[in-house]
């Protein structure tokens, strides 16, 4: 039986990572732009926040209608943003929304943490079918995550606290996502030591 929730490959990256990359065109259009509205002058970064939350929060919205299930992280994440972007606009402050990546690693390696302080691998519960590893992988790979989230949130807050809106932006774009991607493609050898082999059906 055909299983209609099955999504070209593309689909997920595409609205998870497309409004980031609408984010970050929209502001290099309009950063040096104000705007008069509501007899109130914003900066073309707030304006661009305003638009970035309805969209992501269409996006996550599609991607819920279309695959039936959202992650903690992009729920939490989406909370977030709203929260914390609406903050932004409403207070014509950029400062909340430059402070919303801090929040989320925090929030994730503080959960990480408490796990691991109980003995148990939280990160298993969300991505061991697509990382299937024996415990003590798990628990390895589980502090690494941990202090990476930890150091990636005291980096966010360094770099928006000392550096201007547009280095900001280009460190959220592209230097929290290239620490991500280099993060996994570095702990090859804990995939390799730790992995195991799903069985095939029948398979002794």
């Amino acid at each position: 039986m055909n299983n209609p929730k099955t999504l070209p490959g593309w689909v997920k990256p595409a609205l998870e990572l497309g409004p980031i990359v609408a984010f970050f065109a929209a502001y290099l259009l309009l950063k040096d732009r104000t705007f008069i509205i509501g007899a109130r002058e914003y900066e073309g970064f707030i304006v661009v926040t305003a638009g970035f939350i309805p969209l992501i929060l269409i996006c996550t919205g599609i991607l819920w209608r279309l695959t039936g299930k959202l992650s903690k992280m992009q729920i939490v994440t989406a909370v977030l943003i709203t929260v914390f972007g609406g903050l932004s606009v409403w207070l014509n402050d950029d400062r909340f929304f430059k402070m919303k990546p801090t929040l989320i690693y925090l929030i994730f390696g503080g959960l990480l943490g408490i796990g691991l302080l109980r003995g148990q691998s939280w990160l298993k519960l969300v991505m061991e079918e697509a990382v299937p590893l024996d415990d003590a992988g798990w628990m390895k790979l589980t502090k690494r995550v941990c202090a990476f989230f930890l150091i990636l949130a005291a980096l966010n807050e360094l770099v928006w606290r000392t550096q201007s809106t547009e280095a900001w932006v280009w460190f959220k774009t592209f230097g929290l996502t290239a620490a991500l991607f280099a993060f996994f493609m570095t702990q090859g050898k804990l995939f390799q030591e730790h992995g195991i082999e799903k069985k095939e059906d029948g398979g002794a």
